[in-house]
């Protein structure tokens, strides 16, 4: 009888000690926009590790300034409630970190001097003529993968690491895509 006991508490115990890892280190979110096509779609089910290092190429959710519209707050299904006044968070790829130079000229992304390849992208042309001599501290810049379709740090400027939610790690859904993130 107390072989059967401490089985339970053990598995009880090692539960809640799960929970408590899941519930610290990472964060579900669900993909609610086009700014990610191809790599992610909407209505993707990912997995972000709030705890990771930031590192250019990252895909990475934060949190904006930019307010939900009345017909986006229409549009969305049940599982998550929004209300007028609530600001969106945003998922993109981090193109520029700290420190870096950053050059969008002609249609291409220039890192620190050096011609970006960029075969994640929907299309081959970034718009926007943008040069930043450094990124500053404390910041990155980030934009969306479907460059023709994203409101990214070409509109609103770097997005400061402080409002860095976690880097997607992998995607749960749909089940034909489910794999860690590259």
């Amino acid at each position: 009888m107390k072989n059967v006991i401490f089985e339970w508490i053990k598995t009880i115990v090692i539960a809640f000690a799960a929970a408590f890892l899941i519930n610290v280190f990472i964060t579900p979110l669900q993909v609610h926009s086009v700014s990610m096509n191809p790599t992610l779609v909407e209505n993707d089910y990912l997995i972000l590790n709030d705890h990771a290092k930031i590192e250019r190429g990252d895909i990475v959710s934060f949190t904006s300034d930019i307010p939900f519209e009345e017909y986006e707050l229409q549009s969305f299904n049940f599982i998550q409630k929004f209300q007028a006044g609530d600001t969106k968070n945003l998922i993109k790829r981090v193109i520029a970190l700290p420190g870096d130079q950053l050059q969008i000229y002609d249609g291409k992304v220039y890192l620190n001097g050096e011609l970006q390849e960029e075969p994640y992208i929907l299309g081959d042309f970034t718009f926007g003529d943008i040069y930043i001599e450094e990124i500053p501290e404390g910041e990155i810049f980030v934009m969306g993968d479907n460059r023709d379709n994203s409101l990214d740090s070409r509109s609103f400027g770097t997005v400061s690491i402080d409002k860095v939610q976690g880097r997607a790690m992998v995607r749960l859904f749909p089940f034909n895509k489910i794999g860690i993130l590259e």
